[in-house]
C-alpha cells in the first residue's frame, strides 16, 4: 500500500504497479510465506502519449525514490515502448494504445496484470488477460509479444519452480 500511495502521489498519467510485484505477492501468499520473496525492482508503467522522453521516466523514478529509498523503482512509458523495444530485445514491436493495451502484452498471462490505487484508496486491477492464471499459479507464454525462445529463457532465469515449488509452467 505504501508503495501504491507513493506512485499516487508522484502521479504519472495512469501509472500503477504491476507485473513481478504483484505475482510475488499473489504467490508468496499462497505459499504461506512469511517473508517477500526477492523482487528486484517495483515496475511503475504508466501511459502518457504526450511525452515520450527518459527524462520524464527518470524524474518520476527519482522522486519515487526519494519517498521510499528502499525500493528500486523501474519506472516506463508504456506510450514509448516501440522506440526502444527493438534494442533491447531484438525485434520490433507496434505502438501501444492504452495502459490496457500495453498490460495485455506482459510476457506471461500471470504477469499481465497491474493495480493502482484511486483518490478514495480504493484498488483498480487492470487484468486484460484475466486473474485465472495469476491465482492458478501458472506461467503461461503471452505469444502477443514473447517468442518461445525469450518465453525459455524467463522460465529459466526466474526459476519460478524453485522460488514458488506449486506454480505450474506451461512450456510451448
Amino acid at each position: 500500500m505504501d508503495a501504491l500511495r507513493a506512485v499516487r502521489s508522484v502521479g504519472p498519467p495512469e501509472a500503477c504497479i504491476g507485473s513481478g510485484a504483484i505475482r510475488n505477492a499473489v504467490w508468496d501468499a499462497l505459499h504461506d510465506y512469511t517473508t517477500p520473496s526477492f523482487l528486484a525492482d517495483v515496475d511503475v508503467p504508466y501511459f502518457d502519449p504526450n511525452d515520450l522522453t527518459e527524462t520524464t521516466e527518470e524524474r518520476y523514478a527519482k522522486q519515487l525514490k526519494e519517498l521510499m529509498p528502499e525500493l528500486a523503482w523501474d519506472v516506463k512509458n508504456q506510450a514509448a515502448v516501440h522506440l526502444w523495444f527493438h534494442k533491447v530485445f531484438g525485434h520490433e514491436v507496434e505502438a501501444l494504445h492504452s495502459m490496457r493495451d500495453a498490460v495485455a502484452t506482459w510476457p506471461e498471462t500471470a504477469l499481465a496484470v497491474a493495480v493502482s490505487l484511486r483518490p478514495d484508496d480504493a484498488i483498480a486491477v487492470t487484468a486484460p488477460l484475466g486473474l485465472e492464471d495469476l491465482f492458478s499459479m501458472v506461467v503461461r507464454r503471452n505469444p502477443r509479444r514473447v517468442s518461445v525462445e525469450t518465453y525459455r529463457k524467463r522460465i529459466a532465469e526466474k526459476m519460478y519452480k524453485k522460488r514458488w515449488p506449486r506454480v505450474q509452467i506451461v512450456d510451448d
